[in-house]
Order: structure tokens, then sequence, then C-alpha cells
């Protein structure tokens, strides 16, 4: 799958791409709500036998209105691709979304990148969808544009869970704040999952007899500190189970930066500088402050006994879970 940053004004979009069936959305954690809009995209697509796309907006809107305020991306850009990829998108655009962008009329976007660009047979998008200036284009103005223009118009309702709550990226940041990872698991469709490149630490836990996998991730990321299950999938596709500490390490340091470290169970090979995947499996307890480096010892073996139990005995919760978590 090819991804695009571009816009319309110098980059012309390849000729085998255009008319197709156009989903739009930032799909922040591509999640089930988000799920039942690109569905129906690859539906209509695959019924028509035109392209699949994905246009979205890098960054979010919120890191330019609100620079001081970084939203805690679920999907940063690359693996919100690796997930449409997953799902059958034939690219995705990723358009680049600054204040210029933002001050265009709702009739320019409209005309210059769905119609004019993008060649746009077909849109789909959620029933709150606001673009232009002043979020002056809505459901009424793209049903009208595309009756004007010639293309269709799918509107997706609000999709919700079983307890009739709309699931939601916000929805899903809350939990993940409150370490249950499970339970955005269900509203995601699939496994809590992050990537990062592997660097050194200060190989403790190699002296400890568990050396770890670190990964720095970005610091408006808001899981709650704590310990997982988890598993690690290397850049060769190779999948590990291990045991995962995401927090501040309160009994070996106090220096404020937050670490993904990831004791891999059964492998003795080196991981530094590859881009690896951990997706969470569970939470086990909260990071705790130990009176010394044999209490934390006797822990982690706890821990790691805890993981295994809980990792041995999963399976995909869904197709999309399958392709990333196993």
């Amino acid at each position: 799958m090819t991804v695009f940053h571009r816009n319309e004004k110098k980059n012309p979009l390849p000729e085998s791409l255009k008319g197709g069936v156009i989903a739009i959305g930032n799909f922040d954690g591509v999640h089930r709500g988000h799920q039942t809009v690109l569905n129906r995209a690859l539906d209509l697509s695959r019924e028509r036998g035109v392209p699949a796309l994905v246009l979205t907006f890098e960054p979010h809107p919120r890191s330019v209105f609100r620079p001081d305020q970084p939203v805690f991306r679920l999907t940063p850009p690359p693996l919100r691709a690796r997930l449409l990829e997953a799902m059958g998108f034939h690219s995705v655009i990723e358009y680049p979304f600054d204040r210029e962008f933002s001050n265009r009329s709702a009739e320019e976007f409209v005309h210059s990148i769905l119609v004019e660009w993008l060649g746009a047979s077909e849109v789909v998008t959620g029933f709150d969808f606001h673009f232009g200036k002043g979020r002056e284009g809505g459901p009424a103005f793209m049903m009208e544009s595309g009756r004007r223009y010639g293309f269709g118009v799918t509107l997706i309702d609000a999709f919700r869970d079983e307890g009739s709550e709309v699931v939601s990226s916000s929805r899903i940041r809350s939990l993940l704040r409150d370490g249950d990872v499970a339970q955005a698991a269900g509203l995601l469709g699939y496994r809590f999952t992050v990537e990062a490149e592997v660097i050194k630490g200060q190989q403790l836990g190699r002296t400890l007899g568990f050396p770890t996998a670190n990964m720095a991730l970005p610091p408006e990321a808001e899981l709650k500190p704590g310990i997982y299950a988890v598993r690690l999938r290397r850049p060769d596709g190779s999948l590990h189970d291990g045991v995962a500490s995401f927090g501040y390490r309160p009994t070996v340091t106090d220096d404020g930066a937050a670490l993904l470290e990831t004791f891999v169970f059964d492998f003795s090979g080196s991981l530094y500088g590859e881009h690896c995947r951990v997706s969470f499996f569970g939470h086990l307890r909260d990071e705790l402050k130990f009176a010394g480096l044999e209490p934390l010892v006797e822990q982690i073996r706890k821990d790691e006994e805890e993981a295994r139990a809980l990792l041995a005995g999963v399976a995909p919760i869904s197709p999309l879970d399958a392709e990333i978590a196993f």
C-alpha cells in the first residue's frame, strides 16, 4: 500500500487511484467505530471494482491549534497506515494540515480535493464530519455537493458497543490512562499496540538476569504506569511473548523520564536499533517502589509467571487483531 504525504497543488495522484471510494476522517485508533466507516468504503470499492482510499490529515489538528496540549495518539501515522493496509485499502493520503488549509472554504475542499484531484466516485465518512473554514461544511453540505458534482455520499452513524455507549478515541484514551488494556482492546477491535526503536538503557535488567528491550514512547503517551503482559514483534515478523514495565522505575532511578521496558521470554539476542512493535494483552499490577533489588527481582519472577499464564491462553479477537498481534 502506498502512503502519500501530499496535497493537490503540485502533486498529481496516479491515474490508477482516481475515481475511487474515499473514506475521510482522522481515524486515530482505527477503532471499531472507525471500522464501520472503513469497512463500508471497502465494500463499495469491491462492488464497483474501484480503488479504496483513505483521506486523513497530518499533523493532528489539535497539534496545530493547541501545540502546548499535544494529543495522545492511539495510532501514530505509521501504525495507522499498517492497520489500514491490513484492512485492505489501496492507499492512504496523509494531507498536510496547517492553518492555511484550515482557512480553505468547504466548497474549495470539495471541488479542489475531492472532485478535481481525487475524482471521487463515492465519499464515506462519519455522520458528524465537518470541514472547511469555521467547520462550515457538514453532512448536508457534503450530500448537496455530491448531487452537484456527481459523486455518492454515504454517512455512517455512530457505532455503539454492547452497552450502547459510543465507541470513541477519547473513551479508549481514558481506559488506557486507567491501565485497562483489556477493555480498550474490546473497543479497538485489536490489542493496543505501540512501536518504537529499541534503545540502550541502564542495562540494570541484564545485571539482574532480566534483560529488557527499552523503548521511549512519545511524551504525550498517557498509558498508566504499571506492569503488562505483552507480545513483541520484531521487524522480521517474529513474535515473542514478554512482560513489560511502563513507567519511571522508582526503585532504581528518579530521572522523571517514562520508559517501556520489555523482558522478552526465552530470547538471548540483541534488539538494539530494531524498530519493534509491542502489543498489550493485560495489566498485571501498578508500578511499585521496592525496598531494594532483592524484592524487586522476586516480584519480577512473579510477574513473569503471571504473564506467561495469561499469554498461553490468548486468541485473536478479530481478523485485524490476528494481523497485528498474532
